[in-house]
């Protein structure tokens, strides 16, 4: 093989089995899936990205893994799980995005050979130039699984007889985490971190078309978080700020990468901000090609 590979032909390159096979990127729009462990995990992650690159004519799907159907503490089963659908299909609405809920249930994801192939069979439906999924050391099993098995398919989306009923990616995805504060076996350390502002009140709709897990006197925020208000709707603002704290954190704990991708003045200014890690399976994009894959202006 030539040692001199173009940039074009080596963004392309997939490696498997000790052969390399490689395809020149395409114009057109990307094509991003972003995966939760739940309905709300990806959308509370990446919902902020998800609308720009939407609002920037990329295509993309968010899956959660799990139905939700016990993350509630008043109600549950199919009831839940009908419901937590419809919230984050409103999101994907609002987003201009794409959804799906896996029929698993909430606390039972198992990083299983068949939940293996249902992560290809999507990455490779959707022809995913970006794949998007929780870290494999969070506090909540459903979580970690999720990113076990998007690590677990990294590979084999480009496996031509792996799940042979769809077809193979044309080159292997970039693959990234979420971001989360677990410190063991190591913290989070993100390879671009996105100003949301443009598209922070798409998310802030997202969150309050949700109430079964930011709004209800029973949902999960209401009854585990200090000091939530009793009246319906200072509730709803409470949780609706919470979120928009937990943004603005990730803001301003990575100030120093929001200046260095936007400039000393617009990083400066940037007051809500989601961040990705770079996943060592799949493509290895370089910083200027992500801030190509990524919506990053200026």
């Amino acid at each position: 093989m030539m040692r001199r590979v173009s940039l074009l032909l080596l963004a392309g390159t997939v490696a498997f089995g000790g052969q390399v096979a490689t395809q020149p990127l395409q114009a057109g729009p990307l094509r991003i899936i972003a995966f939760g462990a739940h309905p709300d995990d990806a959308e509370l992650k990446a919902g902020g990205v998800a609308a720009l690159w939407a609002a920037r004519g990329d295509k993309v799907k968010i899956v959660a893994m799990t139905n939700g159907d016990v993350g509630h503490f008043a109600m549950a089963g199919g009831p839940l799980a009908k419901r937590r659908k419809a919230e984050v299909a409103e999101c994907a609405r609002i987003f201009g995005a794409e959804s799906e809920v896996l029929d698993i249930h909430d606390g039972e994801l198992m990083p299983s050979l068949e939940n293996r192939r249902t992560v290809a069979r999507l990455i490779r439906s959707w022809q995913a130039d970006i794949v998007l999924g929780h870290r494999p050391y969070d506090y909540h099993p459903d979580h970690r699984y999720t990113g076990v098995l998007m690590e677990d398919a990294a590979v084999l989306v480009a496996a031509p007889f792996f799940t042979p009923d769809t077809p193979p990616v044309a080159r292997n995805p970039v693959f990234l985490y979420h971001s989360d504060d677990f410190a063991k076996p190591y913290p989070f350390d993100p390879a671009i971190v996105v100003s949301i502002d443009a598209s922070a009140e798409k998310k802030w709709a997202c969150i309050l078309a949700m109430p079964s897990q930011f709004g209800d006197a029973d949902s999960w925020q209401a009854r585990t978080r200090p000091g939530v208000p009793s009246g319906e709707q200072e509730r709803r603002q409470f949780l609706l700020e919470g979120v928009k704290q937990r943004s603005a954190a990730v803001a301003d704990k990575y100030r120093a990468q929001l200046i260095a991708l936007y400039g000393e003045q617009r990083g400066k200014q940037v007051k809500y901000a989601e961040a990705f890690q770079l996943c060592q399976y799949g493509r290895q994009p370089t910083m200027e090609e992500l801030k190509k894959l990524f919506p990053i202006t200026p």
